[in-house]
């Protein structure tokens, strides 16, 4: 009787308590567990939680989960868990890893979580269909910083449609070292970079002005958002991980929120 299986697991954004009483009874019954920690990761007073809740686990990287031969064979046999930060399925590298696993004729199963990407719009009072696609702002990785991001943003608002961008944690690109989560100021740095970069050959557009919501620590009890306007990030460098929402033209209700969240030095 074949007993293995790989299951994708969703432990919510940040605070344990937030995940489901599925993903806690499941993870009791694996045989290995793995928590991915390079698209998101856990505040380490969870972390130390998390053997307590589940059970043992080891952490793995970039390269075990986008070359993941090992993994696939082990829960070929094995009951294998991959628990995620957030929802399992809102990163290409676990839908790749899912397509891999059912390719090699394992089971896999998926737990969902709660996402941070859900919590950021209805914790900035934007409304939730008035989203375009969402984007990634990454580290400059020495001389290279695309403008595809800034593209896709503007995209958005000619649309008068509002942008949730997360912010890089991983400077080095290659997601295999302690991640580094980047803060609003870089993100407002890189964001006002990248139209400099954009403006040499396209319309000039100046991002400077722009309003913000920024959204920090989302599902856990240090979750904090506030709104300015990109060039005021400056100083908006407490907490711990963070992603910001780039509105377009706000309606009446959308604005007076916005307006009650001012950010204040």
């Amino acid at each position: 009787m074949d007993t293995g299986g790989l299951f994708l697991i969703g432990l919510g954004p940040g605070d344990l308590a937030l995940m489901s009483q599925r993903a806690i009874n499941l993870l009791q019954d694996m045989d290995e567990r793995y928590l991915e920690g390079y698209t998101a990761t856990l505040p380490i007073d969870q972390e130390s939680k998390l053997e307590n809740l589940v059970g043992p686990w080891k952490r793995v990287m970039r390269p075990k989960i986008e070359n993941p031969r090992e993994i696939i064979e082990e829960a070929k046999t094995r009951k294998v868990a991959i628990m995620v930060v957030g929802d399992p399925m809102q990163a290409t590298t676990h839908v790749d890893l899912f397509l891999r696993a059912k390719e090699n004729g394992v089971r896999v199963t998926i737990v969902p979580g709660i996402s941070a990407t859900t919590l950021a719009i209805s914790s900035s009072g934007m409304q939730s269909y008035r989203f375009g696609r969402q984007v990634t702002l990454p580290y400059a990785y020495g001389d290279y910083l695309p403008t595809s991001p800034l593209r896709y943003i503007l995209d958005n608002r000619s649309r008068n449609l509002h942008t949730l961008v997360l912010l890089d944690l991983d400077p080095t690109g290659l997601g295999i070292e302690d991640p580094i989560h980047m803060s609003p100021p870089v993100a407002g740095q890189i964001l006002m970079q990248m139209a400099e970069r954009w403006n040499e050959e396209n319309e000039e557009v100046d991002v400077s002005t722009w309003n913000v919501v920024v959204l920090s620590d989302l599902g856990t009890a240090q979750s904090h958002v506030c709104s300015t306007i990109i060039e005021k990030m400056e100083g908006m460098d407490k907490g711990r991980i963070h992603c910001l929402i780039l509105p377009a033209e706000m309606d009446n209700h959308e604005l007076m929120i916005f307006d009650s969240m001012r950010y204040h030095a």
